[in-house]
């Protein structure tokens, strides 16, 4: 069951996991909170929540190619 935990946590977007760690907040308070407020304003933190997955996932591929300095050989 953790196994599925992580990887859900992790591979699908990690959003509540990335803000939680930075924060030093428990992933499951955020999660929670995330609930209660889609709840009662009409699922609007969805679209935060798909703009921050989005922005973790531009900037991890950015700092991914720095690194590589030999792109395409």
């Amino acid at each position: 069951m953790n196994k599925l935990k992580h990887f859900i946590e992790w591979h699908v977007f990690g959003v509540c996991s990335a803000i939680g760690e930075k924060m030093g907040i428990a992933t499951s308070t955020i999660r929670k909170y995330f609930i209660y407020m889609s709840f009662m304003t009409l699922g609007s933190p969805v679209i935060i929540y798909f703009f921050v997955a989005f922005w973790m996932n531009v900037k991890r591929y950015i700092l991914n190619a720095r690194r590589n300095p030999v792109k395409y050989l």
